[in-house]
């Protein structure tokens, strides 16, 4: 795996750390692939995230969310004895830690584990104040309205912009 080095870039650009920085962890994971997982978008703003975490139990994953950083952790004591009662030793339990960037206004909603698959569903809920919003757009021209004018000289020159 080819690894990048994205100093050069840090040094001529502002404000973009926090990009960098998920481009260089972003790197750093695509060597570790355990354990395997999948990320589905349920709808537009519900996604689930699918880890296959077989051979470990509720009591042993850790999952943390923090601002914008969901971690999943996974620590399974030494249960199976090594003194020859295996003939082979397939099934990896060794300890893991998982860790996805979430977007802004992202917050875990549940986790649910099933059949060795890790569910985390996620929702994107964005304040009101954050919502676009429709703007209605005036007439074309501009308007002055005094406060003793009655609103029909108005209307009728929009009516006759509309005319012409």
């Amino acid at each position: 795996m080819r690894s990048f080095d994205f100093t050069p870039y840090r040094r001529s650009t502002i404000g973009f750390d926090r990009l960098f920085e998920f481009l260089e962890s972003a790197n750093r994971e695509q060597s570790d692939n355990y354990p395997p997982y999948d990320i589905e978008k349920l709808s537009d703003d519900r996604y689930r995230i699918t880890l296959a975490v077989a051979g470990f139990g509720p009591g042993d994953i850790d999952i943390t969310a923090r601002q914008n950083l969901l971690t999943v952790t996974g620590r399974k004591g030494e249960a199976r004895s090594r003194d020859g009662n295996f003939v082979h030793v397939g099934i990896a339990t060794r300890a893991f830690e998982r860790r996805f960037e979430l977007a802004d206004f992202v917050r875990v909603e549940a986790a649910d584990m099933q059949d060795g698959l890790l569910s985390i569903e996620l929702v994107r809920e964005i304040p009101d104040a954050m919502k676009p919003r429709k703007i209605e757009i005036n007439g074309g021209g501009r308007r002055t309205i005094e406060a003793d004018a009655p609103s029909e000289p108005v209307v009728q020159r929009q009516e006759e912009r509309a005319a012409a």
